[in-house]
């Protein structure tokens, strides 16, 4: 018991005394709401004391730093031995224009490196594709062959600063072309760090960006986590992603649930189609959280990941390495909780759910830029996201100690009662017989439109509040100068890539696609020849089209 039984007795004698005056004071005048909630709809009670912790256990529950069940950080020191890698999320246009936003990033002080992607890219085409057309380097970075990927990473030291890769169905192939161009660069592929998205089960739930059926896209999935092992050891080669499902419209505890549960569906497929011990990929899996507007949520949720990814790792699949224990995540900060009304308003939008992300012990951050919500965002709007995170490090004192918000009656219980919620929903899930089978039957999909449709009624209502959307509404303009992505760049990039293909040795580039299919075809590791058919320019499209051709096209059963 967390708390004596004579201290638990005086709370109890002390807050029906509080009660008791509550009650008056209500009398004369009634709360602003009649119910208190989170944004995801958790009852909120007026207040917590002992009482709603008192069954926890420190050593089990809460412990310290560096220890498990880790809710309190994975590092004995916290961020006073190191920061938080401030890592914002570039691509824009073409691989010279996004290489220099890197540039200027990494001058104004960035630790990392991120890289948005364009549509086509995304879904595996090129950029002279037919489906493609209009859409080059509009939403992200236009890559076709191994030579824009050389441009992308110009003057970058690949072994010294890490590089995060948002991308999914094509993730071996852009994978492989970093890892082409780390060892064209005379850098050996133990050297490189960073992750690759890589998380097709989130795609399948909410993100969408799809190419093959589940069975197939997971096993190019395990691929990668066993090359990695292998040949790129400080590689996160997968982020397992609950930033989309919750963009998507989940709940904090959806969000929760889902992720982990895609993650344990991951550790598993390895392990029987591989037959790698879990020690020897599991230090390496990373994840990526949503750090949405309820301050408190947040920091609840990200502390309860952390303590059920312990727990399933020791207790569920037996793991003896202490770093299997850890989750590592990236955070984000929301951007469906930015708004084109008033978008000045996402500055504080953003800093606020930086803060509860560094409060919730995050070891990566993006903030995102006040205009997002209408354009790619400019380098003055990247500016002062950047600026947020250096002033929560360096001037707010939330660095100075690690999980200052531990103990606090209200946090522990909500961090409690979001664990407890997501294990029933993990636990539902295997009753299903696995995530793969549970979005067959759409399980997650209507999960999250459920909770999605009762959020907007929520909003329309009134009985959730969006400063300048549904209260406190302003008629005044307020002018964002706009960033925008002119056609010529997609012309451009299209001759680029009409003349690789006429340089390069067409005869290498086919016998390399058909090493890539036969791979597929016999259930071996598709990443060796990926990395070989880069480097002889075969393109993006061109070897999606083998995975198309091979595995199948999946087509969306639209539940949702």
């Amino acid at each position: 018991m967390y708390f004596s039984k004579e201290l638990l007795e005086k709370s109890s004698r002390m807050r029906q005394k509080w009660e008791d005056e509550v009650k008056k004071v209500i009398a004369k005048g009634p709360d602003q709401k009649p119910r208190w909630s989170t944004v995801s709809d958790l009852e909120i009670k007026r207040i917590y004391g002992p009482e709603d912790i008192q069954h926890m256990d420190f050593e089990n529950d809460i412990g310290y730093p560096g220890q498990f069940p880790f809710i309190r950080g994975n590092q004995p020191t916290g961020y006073r031995g190191k920061y938080w890698t401030f890592r914002m999320f570039s691509g824009m246009g073409n691989a010279k224009t996004t290489n220099e936003r890197w540039h200027m990033l990494l001058r104004e002080g960035q630790t990392g490196l991120s890289t948005a992607f364009d549509f086509p890219t995304l879904m595996g085409y090129d950029t002279d594709s037919p489906k493609a057309r209009g859409a080059g380097g509009k939403c992200g970075v236009a890559i076709d062959t191994l030579e824009d990927f050389m441009q992308l990473v110009d003057g970058i030291p690949m072994d010294k600063v890490t590089t995060s890769m948002t991308i999914n169905p094509p993730a071996t192939v852009l994978w492989a072309m970093y890892c082409a161009a780390a060892e064209l660069k005379g850098i050996p592929l133990t050297q490189i760090g960073g992750t690759i998205q890589n998380d097709m089960l989130k795609e399948f739930i909410a993100q969408k960006t799809l190419m093959c059926p589940p069975d197939p896209s997971v096993k190019l999935v395990s691929d990668t986590v066993e090359f990695g092992a292998k040949y790129v050891p400080r590689w996160n080669t997968i982020s397992i992603s609950g930033y989309h499902i919750r963009e998507a419209g989940a709940t904090a505890v959806q969000e929760l649930a889902f992720t982990l549960r895609d993650g344990m569906e991951y550790v598993e497929d390895v392990i029987r189609r591989k037959g790698l011990d879990v020690d020897t990929f599991a230090p390496r899996l990373s994840f990526f959280f949503n750090s949405h507007i309820d301050f408190f949520e947040e920091i609840a949720k990200l502390r309860a990941a952390r303590r059920i990814w312990a727990k399933a790792m020791r207790d569920r699949y037996k793991s003896k390495d202490q770093r299997s224990w850890w989750m590592r995540f990236h955070t984000q900060t929301a951007g469906c909780s930015l708004t084109a009304q008033q978008p000045y308003n996402n500055v504080i939008r953003t800093a606020t759910q930086a803060l509860a992300a560094v409060l919730g012990g995050t070891q990566s951050l993006h903030t995102n830029s006040l205009d997002e919500v209408l354009c790619l965002p400019s380098d003055h709007a990247v500016q002062i996201a950047l600026r947020t995170q250096q002033i929560i490090a360096e001037e707010t004192g939330a660095a100075n100690t690690i999980d200052p918000l531990a103990g606090s009656y209200f946090v522990e219980a909500l961090t409690n009662e979001m664990e407890e919620k997501a294990w029933e929903y993990i636990h539902k899930i295997d009753e299903m017989g696995g995530m793969v089978a549970a979005i067959e039957k759409g399980y997650p999909q209507l999960e999250i439109s459920d909770a999605a449709y009762h959020f907007q009624k929520q909003i329309d209502a009134g009985e959730k509040i969006m400063v300048g959307v549904n209260k406190y509404v302003s008629s005044e303009p307020s002018p964002i100068p706009l960033v925008e992505i002119d056609d010529s760049v997609e012309v451009e990039q299209i001759k680029q890539l009409q003349a690789v293909r006429r340089k390069r040795d067409d005869k290498a580039v086919k016998r390399s696609l058909n090493d890539i299919k036969n791979a597929c075809k016999n259930g071996e590791n598709v990443m060796p020849h990926c990395i070989e058919a880069v480097k002889n320019l075969a393109s993006v499209q061109e070897i999606c089209d083998v995975y198309r051709e091979v595995y199948g096209e999946y087509r969306d059963p639209g539940l949702y």
